[in-house]
Parts: structure tokens; C-alpha cells; sequence
């Protein structure tokens, strides 16, 4: 029988731990991806990384346990020894703070346990806990981190470390072997070789003057730094045997000391007062589908939960067997709905709440929190009536959905032989380009490689990292907002921009546009009419809306779109129409007698800012204005303005100041938004729209000024926003009552433009229809008990976009 027990026991399967080292894998991601940042404004970026690496780990490393340690806040035994500790580390940033307080939710979600201990770190956990369970010869432990420190914990095939080479895909497994592979010795020598040539990461001083490859040399040769020392005192001549010099001996016998102390703090601590136990459950068993899935719809995290469930694919009967009440209350198969009714509760939904931009039914099912469409419909309308959205639904939005459909079968005409001829040209331009690049380089490199391209810039031409974000995994940035820093330090500069520009318009709609255009040559773009935030219509495939219109390359795009034989394209566009509702809604008397006189805003605005006669301002006083114009009304701050004013800040800040000492309505008005925002949640139109700020009260500073900003400018763009799609309604109507419906087609609306196709022989009747539509477009009840401002609209004429006059 002996035997058949030896088989069966080598046949029983060790269970796996997946240690994390939570505070290591946030830090990474949130350095690894974009600065997310949820409709509430929460950062969330960090937390979508965790998730996603969570992820990894059960696909990859197929875990029975998994546990997560953490850092504390407070002060450990490392800072009490020796004050500088991780001195060199700046202030944590808020948003990583926030999220890494909000990461535990994550665990907690998926029933992970959490350890840590005031006074210790994480890797004191995980070490504690390799410590406590080594005994146990049924289980093996993986410990994923971020953090090299942890290979010293590396044990045979019992205790291996999954760490991140570069951002959060790129993995590496080590055990004890592979630890010693990389290093030449094993992991117990790690603390010795971090004593011996520091690690700046961490503050630890180690003995100045030594090295990655002295400390090797040393540690192959002699062991650990005890034993280095022993063997110093004892013997000096076998170190010169092996390479040492004279004056690394010299080094080690006046830092002795050091030595010592640097591998105290190295050291990962196995006796932290804790006590760990292995979970009664594996981890699979006590997960709730629910909870993942509720925290990940706060989070907005909306592919991740179905990803997760593709992770997990078959493998457990028990949650298999307990399906989540949303897919219980998925629409039944039996309900027919119609799309067009369902449009159009999708944008009743969207009014209800700003931040659902283009919602579906789910949403719609999700909001409710009903089963049927039919029941989701009446309390979603009679929730706009609630909220007094009547006119905003009724009057403003759905009047606009027949006319979007027409604006998108339609389309605009192509002249698909001009643009193949641009295509050229700038294939030419960019071929230009890349040679100066190559010779302001010294060699050729691959420059849509942000990798070879931070290499050529930073160690090439030793250009400096001063002040520049960084990318995933923490590599130095080369995007477009980060080389703008660096404009006046290298000619190589403004090559790649002016690269990248030329390479993005080729790539995204010159080389695009002919293969999407229809057997006509007219381009179908779909404008998704809750698409935004704001209240504006946004556009895709293409996007119509986003062609460059100050640089000449963007607008030789535009030259492209051309009118019908026997019709002109037509454009009107609203002057400063932000800045107009701005002084509308103040009810600033200056502001609003210079757009009554129809004076230049800019050159008034400066005059009273720099407290000079009109006829005095400079081009670089009216230059300054505009941006302060603008730069107020979109809540910009201090730093922000002398960005934009290319100045110092106490410049700026006396521009600040006096802006709203010469004009205290707008100060006082936006200050009264604010304070509304703060106390309701929300910014209204004019009208009633509302958008809604739930980061307006948040705790952490710079997510409540972001909100602040944005609460601001809300009913300003969003008055804006509702004018215009008035005015496209109207416009309709004025064109259908002359019969001239069949003769002028809205083609666009990009911004504060709508473009139009009409007709030779109906363009001067048609214009007069639109034009005068989009200038009174606020119904008069509305303008009650306010002064007159003027919605002035320029109208330009030509056969293509580009060339308007």
C-alpha cells in the first residue's frame, strides 16, 4: 500500500498565492497611462490600470489565493532610522493619492484580503508572509510588483517574483535562479549588493564611489558585506587579486559604517507583526460578480467588466450558476422597440445626465433601473418634466433629429482629384522633412518611435528633461504638448511638429477621405447629437469637425470639399458668440454697448484693461486681450493665462486682477455660478440645460478647481450650444415655408458654423432665411428684462470650403 500513497501524494496539485504589491503596481500604472478622469472628475487612471493588471495575473498566473499589501502613510521604521529615507522622492501627487486610497475598493470588490501595519511597507508584508508560510510545502507564492527590491525574497521554485519590465504588459518571471542569472549571485545578496552601491530611488546612501560592477565584484568574491569586511581586516591583498584598487579599498574602510546601515534599510523585513492565514476559500469561490461589476459602472470603467468575465470563461460552476441581476434585467426578447423612439429617450437620458454621452438601451435600463424600455421611457419623460427640460427636449433637441438624418444622407461633395494631388504634395513635404530630422539628428532612427526618438533627443542631442511629463512605464514624453517645451532649444524641434502635423492630416483625412467617399464623391459624416458634454453635436467617420482651420495645411483640406455643380457652398458663422452670452448673461453694460456699436471687443476690452484710449492699443495689447477674453470665460487661471500670454506670473496676475476690477459683472456673475454649481451640482443654459459637476465639492484641491473651471464655462458654451441648434431648426423652417427646402441642404455644423449647399439662383434668398434665423434665435421670453445683444453671423460664399470670402 506504500506505495500507491508515495503516487497519490505526488500527484496532489500545490495550491498558488499571487502576493501583490499593491502600492508598487498603482504607482506604475498610474505612470504607465493616461491621466483618466471620470464624468464625476474623479482620476481614475491608476485604478483602471490596477484592474486591468488584476487581470493579467488571473489569466496569466491562474492563482488559488490572492492577497494585496500595502504601504501605509505614516512614517516606518526606515524613516525612524534614518530621517532621509526616500528623502529624494517629491510630494505624492494628489490624484495618485486619492486612487491609491480608492484601489482597496478594487480588492475589496473581488474579496481580496489586504494586509499592512503602521510603521512597516508593503515588501515587509509580502516578506513576513513568504516568512510565515515557508514550512508549508503545498503551496507555492508569486509575488507581483512593480519593485526590484523583491527578487531578494526569491526562493527556489517556492517563492518567485512576476515583475514589470515596462508599463503594465511587459512582464518578467523571476525565481531564485533567474536571480541569480541576472546578478551573479543569489537573492540573499541582493540587501549586500544595494548596501554596497546604494539606490537612489530610495535615498539609501550605500558607499559613494562604488558601483553595479564593484559591488559585483565584491560580493561574488567575498560574500556578504560582513564578510567583506572579515575579509578586509584580515587579508587586503586578495582584493587587489581580484581588480579592487586602492582606492575602492580606502572607500569600504572609511564607509563601513554605511555599508551596514544601507543594507539594514535594503533588507525586507520577515517578522512584521502580523499573522498571516491562508483564506478558507480560493478566490474564485468567494468572488461576487456583483460587486465587480457595481464598482466598475462607478469607476466608468465600461469594458472591463466584460473582459473580466472573459477571463474568467468557464472554469467556475459557482458563478456560472449566479447570474448578475443586469444581465437578469436585459431587455426581453419579446419587447419590439422602435429605433427612432429609442433615439430619441436616449437624449431625454443624456439632458437627465450630462456625463451618458450617447447613451444605448442599457444605459437607459441602467438609469431606471426597470426591466422594459416601455417602463424606462415614462420615467425617464416624466423625469424631464421634473426637471423642467421641457423646452430643451421638445423644442430644441427633437426638432433636430430628422434634420441630422438629412445632413448625414446628403453629405458633402469631394473633389477627389484635388486631394490625390495634396496627397502627393505632402507625401513629398513629409519625405522633406524627414531628411532635415535625419540631419539635425546625425543618422537616421525610426521617428513615429517614441522610444528612438527620446534617445536622438535626450541622449543624442542632450536636450533637457526639465519640466517634461513623463510616458508609459516613466520613459521621457515626446508628444506634441511636451516638445512645444523645448521649441527654442533645437531647430529639430519644430521639424518633428511640423512632421507629425503633416503626417497626422495624411493619415486622418487626406489619404482617408477618397477610400470613405460614396460612388458620387460626397463624404457621409455621422453627427452623434448627444455626443457631448456640453450640449454641441459632435462628429465621426470622419470627423468633420476637427480639420486644422488656422494653419494653411488644414486649410488646403478644406479646399477639397466642394459645392454641386449649379450650387455654392455658403457659411455662416457666429462672431465671438461665447464672448456675446457671456455679456448677455453678466448683463455687463461695457461689453455689451461695444457689440451694440459693433466695435472690435478685443481692442475695447484692451483699452480698459491697459487703461489706454482705443485708438492707443497696440497689436500686442489687442493680442493679449483676446487671450484674456477667452482665457476668462473658460475659467483659466493665473498659471494658465501666462502660459497663454507668454509672460511671467506677476504679469498675468495683474492682468487677472484688473480684468475683473474693470469689470466687475462678469467677476460677479461667474462667481454666482460657482456658488450655485457647489450648492446644486449643476451649471444651467439660459434655457434650462443642465450639466452636472459632481467633482464641484470634491476633498482633493485639484480636481475641485478642474471643476470649478469647467462649472464656469458650462452655461456659456451650453448657451452657445443651444442658440445654434435653435437656429438650425428655425432656419429649416424659414427654408420650408419660402419652398426653397429642396434648394439649400445644411451640410455641417462645425462649431459656431453651419455650411450649407445651395442652389446659384436661391443663395442670396436662402442666406437672407439662415442668417436672419440664427440672429434672432432666442426666443424673446427668454431675453426678458436683459439688454440687447446682438448675435452677429458672417456669411461667406465660394465653390469650395476652403476658399470662402
Amino acid at each position: 500500500m506504500a506505495p500507491v500513497k508515495k503516487e497519490k501524494a505526488e500527484k496532489i496539485k500545490k495550491k498558488r498565492i499571487v502576493l501583490l504589491d499593491a502600492h508598487a503596481i498603482i504607482h506604475r500604472a498610474y505612470h504607465a497611462l493616461p491621466e483618466f478622469m471620470s464624468s464625476k472628475g474623479e482620476p481614475t487612471g491608476a485604478l483602471y490600470g490596477v484592474s486591468t493588471m488584476l487581470m493579467k495575473i488571473i489569466s496569466d498566473l491562474k492563482p488559488d489565493y490572492i492577497i494585496a499589501c500595502y504601504d501605509l502613510p505614516q512614517k516606518t521604521f526606515r524613516h525612524e532610522a534614518y530621517e532621509a529615507y526616500k528623502g529624494t522622492r517629491g510630494k505624492t501627487d494628489e490624484a495618485l493619492v486619492a486612487q491609491l486610497k480608492r484601489s482597496r475598493e478594487i480588492f475589496n470588490a473581488f474579496n481580496i484580503p489586504m494586509y499592512d501595519m503602521p510603521g512597516f511597507e508593503a515588501d515587509d508584508m509580502l516578506g513576513t508572509i513568504v516568512e510565515q508560510t515557508k514550512k508549508n510545502k503545498d503551496i507555492e507564492i508569486i509575488i507581483a510588483s512593480g519593485d526590484m527590491d523583491t527578487l531578494q525574497l526569491a526562493d527556489g521554485k517556492r517563492v518567485q517574483i512576476f515583475t514589470l519590465k515596462k508599463g503594465l504588459n511587459d512582464t518578467v518571471t523571476y525565481d531564485e535562479n533567474a536571480v541569480k542569472e541576472r546578478f551573479g549571485f543569489g537573492p540573499e545578496l541582493l540587501p549586500d549588493y544595494k548596501g554596497l552601491r546604494g539606490d537612489p530611488s530610495d535615498n539609501i546612501i550605500g558607499v559613494k564611489g562604488i558601483g553595479e560592477k564593484t559591488a559585483t565584484i565584491l560580493i561574488t568574491n567575498f560574500g556578504t558585506i560582513e564578510e567583506i569586511y572579515k575579509a578586509l581586516k584580515k587579508k587586503k591583498e586578495d582584493f587587489k587579486k581580484v581588480g579592487i584598487t586602492d582606492r575602492i579599498v580606502k572607500l569600504l574602510e572609511e564607509n563601513e559604517e554605511e555599508a551596514l546601515f544601507s543594507k539594514t534599510l535594503a533588507t525586507i523585513r520577515r517578522d512584521a507583526p502580523i499573522e498571516f492565514k491562508i483564506p478558507e476559500k480560493d478566490w474564485r469561490e468567494s468572488l461576487e460578480l456583483e460587486k465587480v461589476d457595481n464598482l466598475f459602472k462607478e469607476l466608468e470603467f465600461k469594458s472591463l467588466f466584460e473582459r473580466l468575465k472573459k477571463v474568467l470563461g468557464g472554469n467556475s460552476d459557482h458563478l456560472e450558476a449566479q447570474p448578475l441581476e443586469s444581465e437578469l434585467e436585459v431587455e426581453p426578447p419579446s419587447e419590439e422597440i422602435d429605433p427612432e423612439e429609442l433615439e430619441k429617450v436616449a437624449i431625454a437620458l443624456w439632458l437627465l445626465d450630462s456625463d451618458r454621452t450617447n447613451p444605448e438601451l442599457k444605459d437607459i435600463l441602467d438609469y431606471t433601473g426597470v426591466k422594459t424600455f416601455q417602463e424606462a421611457k415614462g420615467i425617464i419623460l416624466k423625469k424631464i418634466a421634473l426637471e423642467k427640460l421641457v423646452y430643451v427636449y421638445e423644442d430644441i433637441e427633437l426638432p433636430l433629429v430628422p434634420i441630422i438624418k438629412k445632413m448625414e444622407v446628403r453629405g458633402i461633395l469631394l473633389d477627389v482629384s484635388y486631394i490625390k494631388k495634396l496627397s502627393k504634395e505632402y507625401h513629398i513635404e513629409l519625405e522633406k522633412i524627414e531628411k532635415r530630422i535625419y540631419s539635425h539628428a546625425g543618422k537616421e532612427f525610426n521617428i513615429n518611435s517614441p522610444k528612438q526618438m527620446g534617445e536622438i533627443l535626450f541622449d543624442t542631442l542632450q536636450l533637457t528633461v526639465k519640466g517634461l511629463k513623463k510616458s508609459e512605464g516613466g520613459a521621457r514624453s515626446t508628444r506634441i504638448s511636451e516638445l512645444e517645451k523645448l521649441q527654442d532649444l533645437h531647430p529639430i524641434i519644430n521639424e518633428i511638429i511640423a512632421y507629425r502635423e503633416i503626417q497626422k492630416l495624411l493619415s486622418t483625412y487626406i489619404d482617408t477621405l477618397p477610400e470613405i467617399a460614396d460612388k458620387d464623391g460626397r463624404v457621409h459624416t455621422h453627427f452623434v447629437q448627444a455626443g457631448t458634454t456640453t450640449g454641441r453635436f459632435s462628429s465621426i467617420n470622419p470627423n468633420m469637425q476637427n480639420i486644422p482651420i488656422k494653419s494653411e495645411l488644414g486649410k488646403n483640406i478644406r479646399r477639397a470639399f466642394v459645392a454641386a455643380p449649379g450650387h455654392k457652398l455658403v457659411s455662416f458663422d457666429y462672431s465671438q458668440i461665447e464672448l456675446r452670452v457671456a455679456a448677455l448673461l453678466s448683463q455687463d453694460e461695457y461689453m455689451i454697448e461695444v457689440f451694440n456699436k459693433k466695435d472690435d471687443i478685443h481692442a475695447a476690452v484692451a483699452s480698459k484693461v491697459f487703461g489706454v484710449p482705443e485708438d492707443k492699443v497696440t497689436a500686442d495689447m489687442r493680442r493679449k486681450a483676446k487671450v484674456i477674453n477667452f482665457g476668462i470665460i473658460y475659467g483659466m487661471g493665473v498659471n494658465a493665462l501666462r502660459q497663454n500670454l507668454k509672460t511671467n506670473r506677476a504679469e498675468a496676475l495683474e492682468f487677472y486682477e484688473n480684468y475683473f476690477k474693470q469689470f466687475p459683472n462678469i467677476a460677479g456673475y461667474l462667481e454666482d455660478v460657482k456658488r450655485f454649481a457647489k450648492k446644486h451640482g449643476y451649471t444651467e443654459t439660459i434655457f434650462g440645460r443642465r450639466r452636472y459637476f459632481p467633482a464641484i465639492n470634491s476633498r482633493i484641491d485639484f480636481v475641485r478647481a478642474m471643476a470649478e473651471r469647467m462649472a464656469t464655462n458650462a452655461p456659456l458654451q451650453g448657451t452657445a450650444a443651444d442658440i445654434i441648434k435653435i437656429a438650425i431648426s428655425r432656419a429649416e423652417e424659414g427654408l420650408a415655408k419660402a419652398g426653397l427646402s429642396w434648394r439649400a441642404h445644411l451640410l455641417l455644423q462645425v462649431h459656431d458654423e453651419l455650411l450649407y449647399e445651395i442652389e446659384d439662383s436661391a443663395v442670396t434668398e436662402a442666406s437672407k432665411i439662415v442668417e436672419n434665423a440664427m440672429e434672432h434665435a432666442i426666443p424673446t421670453e427668454y431675453l426678458s428684462n436683459k439688454a440687447h445683444v446682438p448675435m452677429d453671423v458672417h456669411v461667406a460664399v465660394d465653390i469650395n470650403w476652403g476658399g470662402m470670402k
